[in-house]
């Protein structure tokens, strides 16, 4: 929501500042400038009620400037406020129904909405000084001329021609302040935007390229080497500790474990959406962080928890595997996906246009498309997390046979909470809290490993899910 108001409200605000700088800090500026020696060249005496005039009237207008600027920096961060409780409320409408909390989120909005609102009345208050200082600048120039110019006629030092075209000068110089001011109090406002715009703009990757990366994948081996991992970097507590596993290439291993026990962060490492805070991650046996980011990732292919699709028909989507995949291989990877079923029973099929969020398709239908997007990358490491949970058992298992016959040599890791799915893997890694409970076939695995057997035995026993059952137990 934040980088949302900054790429909005921010940016509107700087454009407007620039236009009327565009047009006003030259116009005004120089017509002050000419008309001030003008009018010392008039009359010198005169000319300096106008110079006492403007440094007055320019320090008072700093003074305001800065004090609004206070009150402008404070409600921008509010916009982000209110943008969240939008987006919040938009995304989730349909619990924010289920639960009946429409008055209470659209009284949360309003005292977001309120908020702005006051910190604006405080820097308007500030900025309505500004009107009445320029009219009593103005009134008191005009006056000042007048009574001491009148004088300077009586005796004879000043003509009334001239007089007049001092006070011609004289609402010229105070016109000129007068759009000054205007540009003064949008610059105040966007002042504040541009410096939270120059902090996204400044803002440093933490992942980077190496000096010399490296340009190719050889394989799909995959190796943890004494993984230690923390989202924070000043965490005590490491989301992986001590993860130590080696894959060869062309193997599928199933990932599974209590929820939070860090699957998706394990298979996130891989691709190097983050950097390993201690140990190392090599795929192909070169280190993930010595690889171009944009190599390794085309290699490495995810199919994310969140599956999202983009407006445009389906081959647009697809295509974000491929860009140059032709349609015959957009539909090779739907067969493989098991998504060439549904598509074939659309009336437009493959031009079938998607909604934004893919809000026109099912759950299940929107993570097979994703699936074979990503199958049209042709990738040495296909990752799927969690990936096929709103598919049925048996769509899940012709997508799994289709990935043992068409893609043999990509070493395929699948997150799953159910033993269904990874149960035919060559091996399964059981993860829990962070660390490695076991490592190996489904059925060693059952004999051997506890944590794995209990969530075989909820699982087939139908005794419900696995963070019920063990948290029923830690709290006997």
């Amino acid at each position: 929501a934040g980088l949302v108001t900054r790429l909005t409200t921010d940016v509107t605000n700087l454009q407007n500042a620039y236009q009327m700088i565009l047009r006003m800090c030259m116009r005004a500026p120089a017509s002050m400038i000419i008309a001030m020696i003008m009018s010392f060249y008039i009359n010198a005496r005169l000319a300096s009620i106008y110079l006492v005039a403007v440094i007055l009237l320019g320090t008072c207008l700093f003074l305001i400037m800065r004090s609004a600027t206070k009150y402008f920096e404070q409600a921008f961060p509010k916009y982000d406020e209110l943008n969240a409780s939008v987006q919040e409320n938009v995304s989730a409408i349909r619990v924010v129904k289920a639960y009946v909390r429409e008055d209470y989120e659209t009284g949360k909005f309003h005292k977001a909405s309120e908020n702005i609102y006051k910190i604006f009345c405080k820097a308007e208050e500030n900025l309505s000084f500004n009107a009445p200082l320029m009219q009593l600048t103005v009134y008191s120039c005009i006056l000042l001329i007048s009574w001491l110019g009148a004088k300077m006629i009586v005796g004879s030092s000043l003509s009334t021609g001239e007089l007049m075209s001092l006070l011609t000068y004289c609402m010229n110089i105070l016109m000129s302040l007068m759009m000054l001011s205007m540009v003064f109090v949008m610059v105040s406002m966007s002042a504040a935007s541009a410096k939270r715009i120059a902090e996204v703009l400044n803002e440093k990757a933490d992942i980077t390229n190496p000096k010399a990366p490296v340009m190719e994948v050889s394989d799909g081996r995959i190796d943890f080497n004494h993984v230690d991992f923390v989202y924070k970097k000043d965490s005590e507590t490491d989301t992986l500790h001590d993860i130590d596993i080696h894959i060869q290439s062309g193997e599928t291993i199933g990932i599974i474990g209590g929820t939070g026990c860090g699957k998706s962060s394990f298979v996130n490492l891989i691709s190097r959406l983050y950097d390993v805070k201690d140990g190392s991650v090599c795929v192909g046996g070169v280190d993930v962080r010595e690889y171009d980011i944009e190599t390794l990732r085309d290699e490495v292919s995810v199919v994310l928890q969140k599956n999202v699709l983009f407006s445009g028909t389906i081959l647009d989507n697809l295509r974000w595997g491929d860009d140059n995949a032709t349609k015959e291989e957009c539909i090779e990877a739907c067969k493989q996906a098991c998504a060439d079923e549904f598509i074939e029973r659309m009336p437009d099929k493959y031009d079938t246009w998607i909604e934004q969020g893919g809000t026109n398709v099912s759950g299940g239908q929107r993570q097979r498309l994703c699936i074979a997007r990503a199958l049209l990358k042709h990738p040495k490491v296909l990752i799927l997390d969690d990936s096929t949970s709103a598919v049925d058992t048996a769509t899940d298992a012709k997508i799994k046979q289709a990935f043992a016959t068409k893609i043999p040599g990509t070493t395929k890791l699948i997150v799953s909470q159910r033993i269904s799915s990874i149960q035919d893997a060559d091996r399964i890694l059981v993860l829990d809290n962070g660390e490695i409970s076991g490592f190996d076939t489904h059925e060693k695995l059952i004999e051997n490993n506890k944590v794995y057997r209990e969530i075989y035995e909820v699982q087939t026993q139908g005794g419900g899910d696995f963070d019920e059952q063990k948290g029923g137990e830690d709290n006997e």
